[in-house]
């Protein structure tokens, strides 16, 4: 932590702090995971395929299922450098480890931010939601899933294989994050959410638990020890962990140039 006033004059000083633009997903039946018909279809078509069956690491993924989903809220875009730097300034809170010095670096303002833990990610929720009067929240990895397939068993947010001309991938030779929405609308979900596949991983609020997914089974309700889902793959790697099904686990702490987040918000009913 640091005090504020080192933070020096700041060109967002006189700026209101603004809703993000967020898209609303219906609620109803998804599917979740990867089914065995998908497996084989890797296998046939991508070298990498081969590996990941012999060392059973698709089984995260499995078995596919159908949940049902309330309504729900997901920002377009994961948050941003920029609108991370006014959470900063307003409250004084630790900067992320890959910026130098207060400020991230020129030209990214646009750009996801990254080097920032789940913890970090949440209080800057509490913050939005104090400055806004609103209900900003990470999302589940459930309706994570739900707003990048839409509905289908898609493995990408555009459909079953991959494009690397879609997102930013380790495919894409760009070497570090892209500005949000780089991508769309050619890279969007069916929802028209972007950034769903590369550029960086996203929290989630779910512990990493077997399927089949149930909220009621303790795996939303948090723990400081546990390993928490992050989706979404990143520019730091390849296509394959950028499929819409993929589920990494890290602990509450972890940070990384690949990881940011996005925001979620419940539906009144």
């Amino acid at each position: 932590m640091f005090e504020k006033s080192k933070l020096g004059k700041s060109p967002l000083k006189k700026l209101k702090v603004t809703p993000p633009r967020m898209i609303t997903i219906p609620g109803g039946e998804y599917i979740l995971g990867i089914s065995d018909d998908q497996i084989e279809h890797l296998y046939r078509t991508e070298l990498w395929a081969e590996e990941w069956v012999e060392k059973d690491l698709f089984a995260i993924e499995q078995p596919q299922h159908v949940v049902r989903i309330m309504s729900f809220e997901i920002s377009r875009y994961p948050v941003t450098n920029a609108e991370y730097y006014l959470f900063i300034w307003s409250t004084g809170y630790r900067v992320p480890k890959e910026w130098s010095g207060f400020r991230y670096a020129e030209g990214t303002d646009n750009h996801p931010v990254v080097g920032v833990s789940k913890q970090d990610a949440e209080a800057y929720c509490r913050w939005l939601n104090e400055a806004l009067g609103t209900n900003y929240r990470l999302l589940t990895e459930a309706e994570w899933e739900c707003a990048a397939r839409g509905g289908d068993e898609r493995l990408y947010p555009w459909g079953n294989e991959f494009d690397p001309w879609r997102c930013n991938t380790l495919e894409s030779g760009k070497r570090g994050t892209t500005p949000v929405g780089e991508y769309s609308p050619s890279g969007d979900s069916p929802f028209g959410v972007a950034d769903l596949a590369g550029n960086v991983w996203e929290w989630t609020s779910s512990i990493l638990k077997p399927y089949p997914y149930d909220p009621r089974d303790g795996r939303e309700n948090g723990d400081a020890t546990a390993r928490f889902v992050i989706r979404g793959g990143s520019w730091y790697y390849s296509h394959k962990l950028a499929r819409s099904t993929v589920r990494e686990g890290v602990l509450a702490t972890f940070t990384s140039p690949a990881l940011g987040f996005r925001l979620g918000r419940s539906v009144e009913s």
